[in-house]
């Protein structure tokens, strides 16, 4: 009896050895995938807060656009019981209304919408470069209300002449090409009939309007890329951007507004170092705020209050580099911005003979060195100071100064050409 009791206990120990050790196993193992999970974005099932709604818009627009309900239903607006009456219903006198199911509506709300919830975004988008500035870039400012033009000359850009060569590109192309081209960046900056100025949509992609879209750079790219403003590039090939295309998958991209830390983004994207509150810097919809250069001008000048920006970019370098790194990239970039004047200078210095000599047709871009002598700045010259400043080598060296020496190369052999056709004196080159 006692050895057939034995044999059960020592049974029974056995077994409940057996499950401990299961139970020790297993719980590592969820350890293990906890741990491997971590910094890895959540699947979080999107709910479709329209799904059961009976507001009418809804209901109609479920068979006339259903992918715009499907996307308006999983943002964070609809989640805030945002109807679409309260975006796109006016009154009947409201400039821009159209007559719609027997109200009135804006096919695209403004600003002025917006702002209702979003006053001081607006207010900051007001005072930027993709602000007014941005239209007028290629509109020019002969359209513009005395209101208007108030509001740009109140903008830092707006101390440039608005008569620019891009105006003389855009008239020349012509309406049938610039509806895709020119205007489908620089109308974020467009005014609206009800007087507010810009397109939010432009970042803010309707319907969902996504926190996690309006961050990621590849909205940036859809404007920032090309010959003139290859800011996109220039982000692949640096650092950072290597750091986003390997890594990016498990930054988190969900964060709250404000609270962002370099546990959520351990390297920056375009909207972290210009519009995130990041470190000792807050939120801004002024894309500005935080440049010490006009570096999109023909001859890059300090901005207002530069120290100042200088001050929040800074703060958000200080997050991921010392001081003694930070301190070299300012001083090194800044004279590389000052280089790059002086070879814009120079090419005003090689035309000059012929403006003094009136060999120069008042019409613009009608003779290959008016294009030659745009290029110069327009495109290699920003590119080159966009690189320097984002780390870009490539486009510093072989898409800007590079291009840069092979243009005014082009520009002192086409100058001498002309004043030696016309039998006026050719200056001697400078050793």
């Amino acid at each position: 009896m006692t050895s057939k009791f034995s044999s059960i206990f020592s049974a029974s120990r056995l077994l409940i050895g057996s499950l401990l050790v299961v139970i020790v196993v297993l719980g590592f193992a969820l350890v293990i995938q906890t741990i491997s999970k971590a910094g890895q974005p959540s699947e979080v099932t999107q709910v479709n807060v329209l799904a059961d709604s009976n507001d009418e818009c809804v209901v109609c627009h479920k068979n006339a656009t259903p992918g715009i309900v499907e996307q308006y239903g999983h943002s964070t607006m609809a989640g805030a019981k945002v109807n679409c009456s309260d975006c796109h219903v006016v009154k009947a006198d409201y400039p821009g209304a159209t007559e719609h199911e027997g109200t009135y509506i804006l096919s695209s709300p403004t600003p002025a919408m917006c702002q209702k919830c979003h006053q001081a975004e607006v207010a900051q988008f007001n005072n930027s470069r993709h602000g007014i500035p941005a239209y007028v870039a290629v509109f020019g400012s002969k359209d513009l209300t005395p209101e208007q033009m108030a509001q740009f000359q109140a903008v830092p850009e707006g101390n440039f002449d608005p008569a620019k060569a891009r105006n003389a590109i855009f008239a020349i192309e012509g309406p049938a090409i610039t509806r895709f081209a020119c205007e489908s960046c620089h109308n974020i900056g467009k005014p609206n009939p009800d007087g507010s100025v810009g397109q939010c949509q432009k970042c803010h992609l309707r319907h969902e309007f996504s926190l996690v879209q309006a961050r990621k750079p590849e909205t940036c790219n859809n404007c920032h890329i090309g010959p003139d403003h290859p800011q996109w590039e220039i982000y692949e090939e640096s650092a950072h951007g290597v750091a986003y295309a390997t890594m990016g998958d498990t930054w988190n991209w969900d964060a709250d507004a404000g609270t962002l830390t370099t546990v959520d983004f351990p390297a920056p994207t375009c909207a972290l170092c210009h519009m995130s509150g990041f470190g000792g810097t807050s939120t801004t919809h002024d894309v500005g705020d935080r440049l010490t250069w006009f570096s999109a001008a023909q001859v890059s000048t300090r901005r207002p209050a530069w120290e100042d920006n200088k001050v929040r970019m800074q703060s958000v370098c200080f997050e991921c580099h010392n001081k003694e790194f930070i301190d070299a990239l300012y001083t090194d970039a800044d004279k590389g911005v000052e280089a790059i004047n002086e070879r814009v200078k120079e090419a005003d210095t090689i035309i000059q003979p012929l403006i003094d000599q009136k060999l120069l047709t008042a019409a613009p871009f009608d003779e290959p060195i008016d294009f030659t002598y745009f290029e110069n700045w327009h495109h290699y010259g920003r590119t080159g100071k966009f690189g320097m400043w984002m780390q870009g080598a490539d486009y510093t060296q072989w898409h800007g100064a590079y291009e840069m020496l092979s243009d005014l190369a082009e520009l002192r052999e086409m100058t001498q050409q002309k004043l030696e056709a016309a039998g006026a004196p050719v200056p001697t080159p400078k050793p």
